[in-house]
């Protein structure tokens, strides 16, 4: 199979689909690979790099798109992008379609195969290829909410841990999985004070015995979340369900009811937000303000820390892309119904359930596609 690895183009981006090691890898496998010049380069892996590891690199976008069997990115398709994807054309990438009307009828017309990181599952119940980036934008959430309650971001002037007879702040978590377990851990590292609210017992006992009496684990409710948000320095948002929109925990009227100059980091936003008045934003502009309250809603946070994430990132995501490669994409999916579960768009039918119902489209399963073919 030839794969392409085309340099991302979404604002302040630059991570790289594939690293070259795992170009070395994929070639090992009898494979070959073609990379867009400087792809990488922005985080120290050059052209050479790729060029040692066996790749043929080229000068533009559009020659990959035009000669790619597979297309690894890292961020969904932007328009340019998706206007050069063709009919048979496997793309696998973040896609996170349901908050995405448009980026969804682009791939359908495209009638390329679309297969999403972030719905492929594993034996435990997880979501293996999203997990490394929750881990880094989890960490990355209180590092950002750190920064925004200083003074001169429009905060409200808190240090996370306070000081010697001055009290730490208040930082709440919507969500205890894996972005709000390691925002607890920073939070928890930097002696504030942390609460976790989330939906499931299970996992806020584990939380409470992970954590002991550094961490309070509070059941969802409105009323605990309204309650809670009020009264916090900084709100994280880091609930997901798993293909589809974000939930809405946060209403307008609790942000109004918060003290001036809190601060919420929406780490959700990628699947729409779980705050009301939540939109996406970008590293060159990261915050604006709604009722005297910073919002940070970067929608691509880990890019901040390409390095780091395309590393973390490739240790997840390439075995399933030698699936691909080595099977072809129906025959690895057949043999492998965690892969499956990331089929996202096929032949211009939407193949996962939670985007069709949350963008009110046509759905055909995964297995109906798969026993046509």
């Amino acid at each position: 199979m030839l794969i392409g690895v085309p340099k991302e183009v979404k604002n302040h981006e630059y991570r790289v689909g594939l690293t070259p090691t795992s170009v070395r890898e994929a070639i090992h496998h009898g494979h070959t690979a073609v990379v867009e010049r400087n792809a990488g380069a922005a985080i120290g892996l050059f052209d050479e790099d790729y060029t040692a590891a066996g790749a043929e690199v080229v000068g533009s976008a559009a020659e990959i798109f035009d000669r790619a069997d597979m297309i690894v990115k890292v961020k969904e398709p932007q328009p340019e992008e998706i206007a050069m994807l063709r009919e048979g054309q496997v793309l696998f990438t973040y896609l996170h379609l349901a908050p995405d009307p448009d980026q969804t009828k682009g791939l359908l017309a495209s009638g390329a195969t679309a297969i999403a990181y972030e719905t492929v599952t594993d034996n435990f119940g997880g979501l293996p290829l999203l997990a490394p980036m929750s881990e880094v934008a989890g960490r990355m959430s209180i590092q950002a909410g750190a920064h925004c309650l200083e003074m001169y971001q429009g905060g409200r002037g808190a240090l996370l841990g306070g000081v010697a007879g001055v009290p730490a702040a208040d930082v709440l978590i919507l969500g205890g999985g894996v972005v709000g377990s390691n925002a607890a851990r920073m939070a928890i590292g930097c002696e504030a004070r942390v609460t976790v609210i989330d939906l499931n017992l299970r996992r806020l006992k584990e939380l409470d015995d992970q954590f002991s009496s550094s961490l309070n684990t509070i059941y969802s409710t409105v009323d605990a979340i309204e309650k809670h948000v009020m009264n916090s320095d900084l709100v994280i948002g880091a609930v997901l369900v798993p293909g589809a929109a974000a939930p809405r925990l946060v209403t307008e009227d609790m942000i109004r009811g918060m003290r001036r100059g809190a601060v919420i980091v929406d780490v959700a936003i990628d699947q729409g937000g779980c705050i009301e008045t939540a939109k996406a934003t970008t590293h060159d502009n990261p915050t604006y303000r709604v009722h005297d309250v910073v919002h940070y809603c970067v929608a691509n946070m880990p890019g901040a820390v390409a390095r780091t994430s395309t590393f973390a990132l490739n240790n997840a995501t390439l075995p399933f892309m030698l699936k691909l490669a080595d099977k072809g994409f129906a025959p690895a999916m057949r043999d492998d119904g965690h892969l499956k579960a990331g089929l996202n768009v096929y032949g211009g039918k939407v193949t996962c359930k939670a985007v069709a119902t949350d963008l009110n489209l046509d759905y055909q399963p995964a297995d109906e596609v798969l026993a046509a073919l």
